[in-house]
């Protein structure tokens, strides 16, 4: 079974201290730098999402819309 064209998984394991080591190919893939400060989203039905520095502003746009 080959995977979609940009969908990509990748583990991580959580240390003592609660934190995470990020993928380097994930790393690559999103332009995730030391020193980048991410957002996560949870939902405890669908879990932890991470999403790309690129599509904040789409969020935010979202969250605030002027029209409103």
């Amino acid at each position: 079974m080959s995977k979609p064209k940009g969908k990509y998984y990748w583990t991580a394991t959580v240390g003592e201290k609660g934190q995470i080591v990020i993928p380097k190919q994930a790393r690559d893939i999103f332009d995730i730098k030391p020193g980048d400060t991410l957002m996560l989203f949870g939902d405890e039905e669908r879990g932890i999402a991470i999403p790309p520095k690129s599509s904040l502003d789409q969020i935010f746009g979202t969250a605030f819309d002027k029209n409103e």
